[in-house]
């Protein structure tokens, strides 16, 4: 049994000083008295909390997802420890069938042995809408099609996609019925605020990256970002990089979403590298000052660490950091159905220690230390 002691405790509700927290592969319990025979670890005054979980990353350190390789998932999952990010979704790209097939294989047959929790996979596209593509390949776009999927079900978690489009009412309503673990998500998407109310009827019940790859909110034609805002029970995520979104919207959100505001990062392959050229989904990015674009200046996805999106949140709003540590552990866990996120008797040993300016010091996953920023 390990204790640690000398932290800052953040549970889901407050954040507790003068107590130790005992663990093993899961966490026993939180005390007030230091056990006796327990190996000691002084966090020295730091913030301890349950480790973040991305649901949005299509790699890091030079590998992607799309890689379809057991070496890619190791190394992402290697990688984003030191972001202090425990579990992740492998997020596809739309590309071709053959394309999206091995990478779906590849998840289901080599899941990372060692970092980050693999916990499935986020299917962004191909089922999107062509005129709302973003950075994602217009040219391999499908309708709505169960045969491409149905081999995975035990691995898809999450799936982006337009239900404006031919065939996504169907399956939209078959996914809803049969298999209500995935999370459905609008994104790449143009519906109406009528066609996006419709379709949280049908079983949809996230947006990805609000305000991107969607149209505007408009006072005449509110759009996706209109109902998503409109519907407390409907939550969504953002790309908290100060570049996707001005941060003059994170109070906004934080009013209207405050139990179901989820940050992501959607990092790419560039994640945790320098400036150059890099690939994603088959075509060229141009990572230049941190930021990435396709040549055309399309976004595409980021650069962006989940300790870095809880400083941007915490400067530009007046969030709690309860409140802020939410956002990437107990909200993510509870839209995926899963029982992890929390600083409790039971759950995972998957925990973060972090200072003031959320650097990360100690990544645990299972009680197991996997990445010591001293070391």
């Amino acid at each position: 049994m390990k204790v640690i002691t000398n932290a800052k405790i953040i549970t889901e509700s407050e954040i507790l000083e003068g107590y130790h927290l005992l663990f093993d592969e899961k966490i026993i319990d939180i005390t007030s008295t230091l056990p006796q025979n327990a190996t000691v670890i002084d966090a020295k005054g730091a913030y301890l909390s349950a480790g973040f979980i991305d649901i949005h990353i299509h790699g890091s350190s030079g590998a992607d997802v799309m890689d379809a390789t057991p070496e890619a998932l190791e190394r992402i999952a290697q990688t984003i420890v030191q972001t202090g990010t425990t579990a992740f979704l492998g997020t596809t790209m739309t590309m071709a069938a053959a394309d999206i097939t091995k990478a779906l294989e590849n998840v289901q047959h080599y899941p990372p042995k060692t970092g980050a929790k693999l916990l499935g996979v986020h299917l962004e596209g191909p089922f999107i809408n062509p005129n709302k593509h973003g950075a994602q390949n217009r040219d391999f776009i499908q309708s709505p099609d169960m045969s491409l999927i149905a081999p995975y079900m035990d691995i898809v978690k999450m799936i982006t996609l337009a239900p404006e489009v031919q065939g996504a009412e169907a399956f939209i309503r078959y996914l809803n019925k049969h298999y209500p673990h995935i999370l459905l998500s609008i994104g790449h998407s143009e519906a109406s605020y009528a066609e996006s109310i419709e379709s949280f009827e049908w079983g949809v019940s996230h947006a990805t990256h609000l305000f991107n790859a969607m149209n505007p909110l408009h006072h005449r034609e509110p759009g996706i970002v209109g109902a998503v805002l409109a519907d407390p029970e409907v939550s969504c995520d953002i790309i908290a990089d100060l570049v996707h979104i001005h941060p003059s919207f994170f109070p906004l959100l934080r009013q209207l979403k405050p139990d179901n505001l989820v940050l992501i990062t959607d990092a790419i392959r560039a994640g945790c590298l320098q400036s150059g050229n890099y690939m994603l989904g088959g075509q060229e990015v141009i990572v230049d000052k941190g930021i990435a674009r396709l040549a055309d200046g399309t976004l595409a996805g980021s650069l962006l660490k989940l300790n870095e999106a809880l400083r941007n949140f915490d400067q530009h709003s007046d969030m709690t950091l309860v409140e802020l540590i939410a956002m990437v552990t107990t909200i993510p866990a509870r839209k995926l159905g899963l029982k992890m996120g929390r600083l409790a008797e039971g759950y995972p040993a998957d925990m973060v220690l972090f200072d003031s300016h959320f650097t990360i010091h100690q990544t645990w996953v299972n009680g197991e230390l996997i990445f010591d920023f001293s070391v």
